[in-house]
């Protein structure tokens, strides 16, 4: 399985934090290093049913009104250019989950 996320946000850290605990093999992805792709994004809007955003955070507030006025390809766009403002961790596998909860998470087990 893959997460993809920001290695130092917390939430990032609690589920690696899972999964090293539960002895659960994964890849991470870090986008600070690595940012998503086009496809990435599209990917995870079919499987969450809409796009990764975190309108929450302190990136999306300062990006907002772009966001809101753009298409569909100019939100991914700001996505790709703005990886902060992706909700996170994705994890990628037999199953895919958005944002971590541990409880959701434990089907992994």
């Amino acid at each position: 399985m893959k997460v993809y996320g920001i290695k130092n946000c917390d939430t990032v850290k609690k589920a690696l934090k899972f999964l090293n605990e539960n002895e659960l093999e994964y890849e991470f992805v870090d986008f600070k290093k690595v940012a998503p792709t086009k496809a990435d994004i599209l990917r995870w809007k079919e499987a969450f049913g809409d796009l990764p955003v975190n309108k929450r955070g302190t990136t999306f507030r300062k990006i907002k009104e772009d966001y809101e006025a753009a298409t569909e390809a100019g939100k991914v766009k700001l996505l790709m250019e703005n990886t902060s403002a992706i909700k996170r961790p994705v994890l990628e596998g037999k199953t895919n989950f958005l944002g971590f909860k541990a409880d959701e998470w434990s089907e992994l087990l």
